[in-house]
């Protein structure tokens, strides 16, 4: 509303308010168009940020999606931070059917260089990645967006770890760092850290991660899970091996990893998770046929 008034009279306002150029949201909340038409995600954002007043910034995953980050995480609520001296606006409870609910959550830890300009401000990447893992309803889920947001190269872990070290009260704090460190080990899946941990707790030899080797056509490839020492290969399959073109390219891959003389041993992510003992105890026999002793 004051963008308007600061650009046209309060009666040209009026104007169009009467008119059904314009319609309002909420005060101070102006929107131009059909009142009726679904706010698109952007729009939503906007006016989540608007509506919570001065210094208000989009933050958690719904910043880190505005910045870039893909997935197919879904949220009932549009996270906003303010300063702590700031009260949640009473803008929040009049809020216009057909958008998300929104929190305004209260930060004493916001400063300059976690914050960043944008349509509208947000917090910055790796911040953003922080707050969405302690604010997700899973561990699990948790971990799948710190993962994302390094595989898709948006924040490193280094980046992601400074961010960590200046927020002592983070939930999810060790989580986060053991999750960090899983990464920078190497596995930037879910199903590859579910991995690495599963070999922790059975007392396994940890895998190198993402190890790159080229096939017969001279292409490089990716192995989720190698144990050069013992040639094991280990790859976890996701649901995009369930397509035909992934699955035959998996199976001439598989094939070169047999004729080059490695081992080969292949798990579902549901099963890692799921059913860890029985991956251990077949991880187990193929390092020792391979000549690992415990």
């Amino acid at each position: 509303m004051g963008q308007a008034t600061g650009e046209l009279s309060p009666s040209a306002v009026r104007h169009r308010l009467a008119t059904g150029r314009w319609h309002r949201i909420c005060r101070g909340l102006l929107r131009v168009g059909d009142p009726h038409a679904a706010f698109h995600r952007d729009q939503q954002w906007w006016v989540a940020v608007l509506a919570a007043g001065e210094d208000a910034v989009l933050a958690g995953l719904a910043a880190a999606q505005a910045a870039g980050l893909r997935g197919n995480w879904r949220y009932e609520v549009v996270d906003v931070l303010v300063p702590h001296g700031r009260r949640a606006a009473d803008l929040l409870r009049r809020l216009p059917p057909g958008l998300p609910a929104v929190r305004v959550r209260r930060t004493r830890d916001l400063p300059a260089e976690d914050r960043q300009r944008g349509h509208p401000d947000r917090t910055g990447m790796a911040r953003s990645l922080v707050d969405a893992a302690g604010w997700a309803r899973t561990d699990d889920q948790a971990q799948e967006i710190l993962a994302a947001g390094c595989q898709q190269r948006r924040a490193t872990p280094d980046e992601i770890g400074v961010v960590l070290e200046r927020m002592p009260r983070a939930r999810r704090r060790l989580l986060i760092r053991q999750t960090l460190r899983d990464i920078v080990g190497g596995a930037e899946a879910l199903s590859e850290i579910d991995l690495v941990r599963l070999c922790r707790r059975h007392r396994l030899p940890l895998p190198e991660g993402q190890e790159r080797r080229r096939d017969a056509d001279g292409r490089v490839r990716y192995l989720d899970a190698y144990w050069r020492r013992w040639g094991l290969h280990v790859e976890v399959d996701g649901g995009h091996h369930m397509d035909v073109r992934h699955w035959a390219a998996d199976l001439r891959r598989q094939n070169q990893i047999w004729i080059e003389g490695d081992r080969i041993l292949r798990f579902t992510a549901f099963d890692v998770r799921r059913r860890p003992d029985e991956v251990a105890a077949q991880l187990r026999a193929a390092l020792t046929a391979a000549g690992w002793r415990p």
